[in-house]
């Protein structure tokens, strides 16, 4: 009498033949990469800042002569308190957008919306699907671009923006005519300093992170 043939043990696939998982939606080191660049150009713009003291100095305030007096203190103090300037126009704008919280929250979710569909999405990523249709590259920035503009231009945001900027700069431009320049050290200024300043670290960003952030 033949012997029963052993029976067939079930064989599990769950941990060794399962399908390679897709593309992540954003590339980890290139957006490392761009907060260790944002962070050191800020961290180098903000040591070349000159002491608040020089900056508020009550006894060097005094009434131009003329126009071209003002105009000649706004340049002098323009070079000398550059990253100062750029700071106050920062501190205006983050006050004025942490007073609207909704135009902020609009904000966030527009540079959240362009990090992770285009700025820092990996190049071989698989496509964006919604709505049962595929998004090419250049479809997601043509509708990046028109959600920028409705946002922007049809909401809060952009009004908001441009009042604060126009306030710190009318700020900035009162304090660098009334500004006396006499006792400033113009002369000991630093060349190492880039000349793009603060956004500097955009283009360096760019040219080190390859082909998966384009910017």
């Amino acid at each position: 009498m033949a012997s029963a043939p052993p029976p067939i043990l079930p064989v599990s696939t769950a941990g060794g033949g399962s399908a390679p998982s897709s593309a992540p939606p954003i590339s980890v080191p290139a957006l490392r990469l761009f907060l260790s660049r944002l962070s050191d150009s800020a961290r180098r713009s903000l040591a070349h800042r000159r002491p608040w003291y020089e900056l508020f100095d009550r006894s060097a305030f005094a009434r131009p002569d003329s126009l071209s007096d003002a105009t000649s203190r706004l340049r002098k103090n323009l070079a000398y308190f550059r990253v100062n300037y750029l700071a106050l126009l920062a501190t205006a704008l983050a006050l004025s957008l942490l007073s609207h919280p909704f135009s902020l929250l609009l904000l966030v979710a527009l540079l959240a919306a362009w990090a992770f569909l285009y700025l820092f999405r990996p190049s071989d990523a698989s496509p964006l699907i919604l709505f049962r249709r595929s998004f090419s590259d250049r479809e997601i920035l043509a509708g990046l671009v028109l959600v920028t503009f409705l946002v922007v231009f049809l909401t809060s945001v952009g009004s908001l923006i441009v009042s604060a900027l126009v306030v710190g700069a009318a700020v900035v431009c009162v304090h660098g005519a009334l500004r006396v320049p006499e006792d400033l050290f113009l002369d000991d200024q630093d060349p190492g300093v880039p000349a793009s300043g603060f956004l500097s670290f955009l283009g360096g960003a760019a040219t080190s992170s390859g082909p998966a952030v384009r910017i």
